[in-house]
């Protein structure tokens, strides 16, 4: 499934009626129908609709669903939200369509509107589209404010009205809708952080819009369970633990033992052939036997802190994952990094070793290898000397700017997790609850990341595939027997194999 902003969204539509040839009338009539169906599946016959009405595309699908359901036998009253003369094009022609199966059109008046939007169960918002440019005013402000203060259902045909529909974009005043029905693909402010909350559930509608020119205009992608299943790596009959990756687990110090634990068994959980885990002394004597199935190897320290990994040959290894519990000692990242920088595999770094990886990012973009970096927005925000209140507002922008100047990979964590490559093709990937927002969940994610990597086809579909098995377990766990308020990031490594078994 794509996602796109309104320039990329406008292109689509303009090369399919000029150059594939599918007329904008039948465009319309498509998606009015297909929001229909989706309608009809939240209201009954017995609730009164309102189907707000304004100009532009989005107005026309608005004259299509007033005629599909009333030909359908729904209570809907519409109002346009328009100066007559400001309805022209196919949108016109569905209006007298509309209205040639005895549709009636009512006018906005503001306190006759008000009485309606009172009295309705139900306010469909097809006022604005993807093309509103600045903040609302007149008519279209104020009946969007009257919208927001009543009870109804609230259902928006593509976009809230008044949202924009890309990244960047402060102020503005919109519509709060409980379900989006959004048109042809996921608009990009639908999974950002400051807006994506306007549009309630959202489903995407397909209307005939061919997929190579989405494919043409759009790097990005929601990925999805038909996603994970085709690129899951599946074990042959003959297989063994070698083909399944050799890795190595580098963190934990004695004040946070717990963390590289949680790595480890995470990666297990998640499928690595070979696993070991390097750290202090004392951190393996507490984990080792809560987690036999992995090998140990101690490294020199001080303080309980990792402070060398001379003694390991990196090279017998496909994979490398750092940083969890590592601690902020100057001396760990001294005799950690440089070394590093000698493995010829992927490296992924988390947590701690994002703290200490700002004076090597240079030297680690010249590495011929792959990086893979995890940060949460105040870890990416670090990286890149900018608040955090600018990366939430463009992350994409952000993330492809980063993964563009030093070579990476980046997963970019939240409710909306972009995972970017360095060609700049981006990922969202939405699985996941609340009940993740605790300490170790990213360290479980981590593991996993390190696991799908040395198994899957690409490293791109490795990271994404891990995010959305991280995010799965928890759903599963959370309908079944936990509450997001309980579970924990163990109960998250515990639920990894019914996440593969429900979704592979």
């Amino acid at each position: 499934m794509y996602i796109v902003t309104a320039e990329e969204m406008y292109k689509v539509d303009r090369e399919t009626i000029s150059t594939v040839g599918l007329d904008g009338k039948i465009l319309m009539e498509n998606a009015g129908r297909e929001a229909s169906k989706e309608i009809e599946k939240r209201i009954t016959k017995e609730d009164k609709a309102v189907i707000l009405i304004g100009s532009g595309n989005n107005g026309g699908d608005g004259f299509v669903i007033a005629r599909v359901l009333a030909e359908a036998g729904y209570s809907i009253k519409v109002v346009q939200v328009a100066k007559d003369e400001k309805i022209t094009g196919d949108a016109a022609y569905h209006k007298e369509v509309y209205q040639q199966f005895g549709g009636q059109v009512e006018h906005y008046y503001e306190n006759i509107t008000d009485v309606a939007l009172k009295e309705a169960d139900v306010i469909i918002d097809a006022m604005l589209g993807i093309g509103v440019r600045g903040e609302l005013r007149g008519d279209i402000l104020t009946v969007t404010k009257q919208v927001n203060k009543q009870n109804a259902y609230v259902i928006s045909i593509d976009i809230p009205s008044g949202l924009p529909a890309e990244e960047g974009i402060a102020h503005f005043q919109a519509i709060e809708a409980d379900t989006t029905i959004m048109i042809g693909a996921v608009k990009q402010s639908a999974v950002c952080q400051n807006t994506s909350s306007y549009y309630g559930e959202w489903i995407v509608v397909d209307i005939g819009f061919p997929e190579k020119l989405f494919h043409t205009h759009t790097k990005r992608h929601l990925w999805q369970q038909s996603d994970f299943q085709e690129s899951f790596p599946k074990r042959e009959v003959n297989s063994h633990k070698g083909n399944h990756g050799r890795g190595l687990v580098i963190g934990g110090s004695e004040s946070m033992p717990g963390s590289v634990l949680m790595t480890t068994k995470a990666a297990l959980r998640t499928g690595a052939g070979l696993l070991t885990t390097a750290s202090v002394k004392n951190v393996i004597s507490m984990i080792a036997g809560k987690s036999p199935e992995a090998m140990y190897i101690s490294t020199s320290e001080t303080n309980g802190c990792i402070t060398g990994i001379d003694n390991i040959e990196l090279s017998g290894f496909d994979a490398i994952a750092i940083g969890v519990g590592l601690g902020r000692s100057d001396e760990t990242a001294k005799g950690i990094f440089p070394s590093l920088l000698q493995f010829n595999g992927p490296i992924i770094i988390d947590a701690d070793g994002l703290y200490h990886l700002k004076p090597y990012l240079a030297a680690f973009a010249s590495r011929q290898a792959p990086l893979i970096l995890t940060p949460h927005p105040g870890e990416l925000a670090a990286l890149m000397d900018v608040s955090v209140s600018d990366l939430l507002m463009e992350p994409f922008k952000y993330s492809s700017e980063f993964t563009n100047r030093f070579n990476c990979y980046l997963l970019l964590k939240g409710k909306y997790t972009i995972i970017t490559d360095p060609d700049g093709n981006q990922i969202v990937e939405s699985s996941g609850n609340p009940g993740l927002a605790k300490g170790g969940s990213g360290d479980v994610l981590t593991g996993m990341v390190l696991a799908m990597v040395m198994q899957s086809r690409s490293i791109f579909e490795g990271i994404n595939n891990a995010c959305f098995l991280h995010g799965k377990s928890a759903d599963l766990l959370v309908q079944e027997r936990h509450s997001e308020q309980d579970l924990l990031a163990g109960d998250v490594i515990q639920g990894i194999p019914k996440a593969i078994r429900t979704f592979s």
